[in-house]
Formats: structure tokens, C-alpha cells, sequence
């Protein structure tokens, strides 16, 4: 029976070991909680951080194959990975998407469009790049920002005063995109092919994906499907990889990228007839991969920390397909499970579910 190496123990983890269960391969993780989700299906969880080499030459000791369910893996342990182990995606994606000035000017380099963008290292920088981009215009910090966190909007000059905990580090300031909606698209990269997952509108409240709507393709799917493959060829990505990408009428732009199974796509499990994390299984595992196809209209609903009891409201009703992510610690505004609603319009969610969540915005 073949091992898969599940660096982090998160839902993700948890989500691709089902997968490869299912399969008939046994998975192993790495995390620093013995009891995080993916213990729940793995046959064993090595504890130990992240960046601890012993932790990760165990790891690879045991497995047949190496992944990854998130992105701040430092460099020097990449590296120690990526000559040590059999890592099938290798380290590339993983390295360009962990900063994002790289991935910013990586995603522009080789074709796709992107919002106008600057490096900031000094509050000089911030001034000049404001000169350059104007309001709006957004500043992120270039590591370990995800959800909403390490980014001030600024609107106007007394924003900048928001931007200063942040200057001792590395940044970049981004042209504000007053985007119709936001979308992302997954893609599995194999040595024989390229396959795609059905695209949805997604919807986020306060940073948070909130829903993802998944219910027809609209024709700049194709447009973005048809760029981001191109994407994948020329930047020599394999395995998995989602871009999202802000819409504004016909014209679509890079926001970021992840070289993993995204949240966004949490939806497939029920709504298509294979999913993101089965067939990254059978990527790892050296399994032909099959296409995927939208089996009805579905949207997937995230459960944060508070709306998770209201969550058990709807247990064993039709149509309605609940994930527990097992977390001991139930946190306001932590990701706690998700719902996906299957043959379900945005209109019937609306009418019969949404009364049930915060509607906090």
C-alpha cells in the first residue's frame, strides 16, 4: 500500500487523506497538534513544527510520496524536501507563491494580467508607489498574509498611517480593482495532461470566503481557463495549482495563487463527479486523471466559529452535506467546517438557508 506525506495536518490535509483512502493508499501527516483534522484519517501524525528537519526527514522516510496543504514551508526546508524525497509537484509553485512581489510579477512575466503593482520596503516607497497607482489602492504584506490579514485598503492620505506597523518588513501596494466578482480556478497538472474544475463566483465577507456559487459557465470561464492552462505550461507547474482572479466586465486579473487544494473548491466533494482532492491523490499516486464534470448546481457555504452550532441545524437534511473539520478550539472567525448545498440555486440558498448564518458583512 502506497504512503502519501501530508506536510500539515489542517482540513485540507484531512480532505486529500479521505481521498487517498478511498483509493486504497495510506496517508501519514505532519503537524504540530496531535489531534488536528487530519489525524482523524491519517494512520499517523508525526508531531513536530513545520521547519524541524528531523520532523520532515521522518516524514519522508515513511512515505512514498511528499505534498504540501499550505504554503509557509520555510526555504531551507523546501530545499531539504526537494533533494531528499519524492515530491511529484517539486518546490517551484510552492516557492513563487510564498511572496508577493514574486508571484506578482511571475504571473505577469509570463502572461496573465495583473493590477498595477509596486514593491514597498520604506514609507518612502508607499508615498512613491501612491504617486504612481493612486487611490484606492491596497497594501499587503508579501508573506504569511491570508484571509484579510496583513492588508490595509487606502482610500486616502490618512490611511497611510495604518500601513506603519507593518513597514519594517517587506511589501507591495496594489492598484485597487472595483471588480463585478471574484472567481478561481483549479487546475491538476499531470506528465500527460491538464485537467480543470468547473468555475463559481465566489463571495467573501470581512477577507473570509463566505460562498462559493457554482451554477453555469460563463463564457470568460473559458477565457480564464484557456490563460491559466497556458499559465501552468510556461511557469513549468505540475499538480495542483488554483489562481484566483478579480473579474471586471471582460476583462479578468491575477490576484494569487496556491499550490494546493483550496477552499474554493471544497465544493467538488459533492458537486462534481470527481474532486479536487481525489484527483490530487491520483496525481501523487501516478493514477491517470479523470475530467471533471458539475453534476447539478451547488454552492458551498464556509462554517466559521460563529455560526457553527447554527450549523447542526441542518444535520441529515436532503441536499445538504455537512464537513466537520473536528477543531477542539472553536474561535469566532476560525474555519470550522463547511456545507455543500447540492442542486441548489444562489435564489434557494438564499430562501431557505441563509436566515440561518450571521449576516455579519
Amino acid at each position: 500500500m502506497k504512503k502519501i506525506g501530508i506536510i500539515g495536518g489542517g482540513q485540507l490535509g484531512m480532505m486529500l487523506a479521505m481521498a487517498a483512502k478511498e483509493l486504497g493508499a495510506e496517508s501519514i501527516c505532519l503537524d504540530p497538534n496531535p489531534k488536528c483534522p487530519a489525524s482523524y484519517v491519517c494512520s499517523e501524525v508525526i508531531v513536530s513544527e513545520y521547519d524541524n528537519i528531523e520532523g520532515l526527514k521522518e516524514l519522508g522516510d515513511k512515505s512514498d510520496v511528499l505534498t504540501y496543504e499550505f504554503e509557509n514551508v520555510p526555504s531551507e526546508q523546501l530545499k531539504f524536501i526537494r533533494d531528499s524525497y519524492n515530491i511529484p509537484q517539486g518546490i517551484l509553485p510552492l516557492f513563487d507563491s510564498q511572496n508577493r512581489i514574486r508571484e506578482k510579477t511571475n504571473a505577469k512575466n509570463l502572461g496573465l494580467k495583473t493590477p498595477k503593482f509596486k514593491p514597498i520596503y520604506s514609507k518612502k516607497d508607499l508615498e512613491d508607489g501612491i504617486k504612481e497607482i493612486g487611490y484606492p489602492s491596497v497594501y499587503k504584506t508579501t508573506t504569511l498574509g491570508y484571509d484579510g490579514h496583513g492588508q490595509v485598503v487606502l482610500k486616502s492620505k490618512e490611511d497611510i498611517e495604518k500601513v506603519n506597523p507593518y513597514l519594517k518588513g517587506e511589501g507591495i501596494l496594489e492598484e485597487f480593482i472595483d471588480y463585478d466578482f471574484e472567481t478561481s480556478i483549479i487546475l491538476i497538472r499531470s506528465k500527460d495532461e491538464i485537467i480543470t474544475f468547473p468555475m463559481g463566483i465566489n463571495k467573501h465577507k470581512k477577507g473570509i470566503l463566505d460562498l462559493c456559487v457554482v451554477d453555469s459557465n460563463l463564457p470568460i470561464f473559458d477565457w480564464i481557463k484557456e490563460a491559466s492552462i497556458r499559465f501552468m505550461e510556461r511557469a513549468k507547474y505540475y499538480g495542483i495549482l488554483t489562481i484566483e482572479f478579480f473579474v471586471k466586465g471582460d476583462e479578468f486579473y491575477f490576484n494569487e495563487m496556491a499550490p494546493r487544494p483550496h477552499n474554493s473548491g471544497h465544493y467538488t466533494i459533492e458537486g462534481c463527479n470527481v474532486s479536487q482532492y481525489s484527483e490530487l491523490a491520483k496525481f501523487l499516486l501516478d493514477m491517470p486523471l479523470t475530467k471533471p464534470k458539475l453534476k447539478s448546481k451547488t454552492i458551498m457555504k464556509n462554517i466559521l466559529g460563529f455560526d457553527y452550532e447554527n450549523m447542526k441545524k441542518l444535520e441529515n437534511k436532503d441536499k445538504v452535506h455537512i464537513h466537520d473539520y473536528h477543531k477542539e478550539d472553536v474561535r469566532e472567525r476560525r474555519k470550522m467546517a463547511h456545507i455543500t448545498f447540492t442542486d441548489t440555486s444562489l435564489e434557494e440558498y438564499d430562501a431557505k438557508y441563509k436566515k440561518l448564518f450571521s449576516e455579519e458583512e
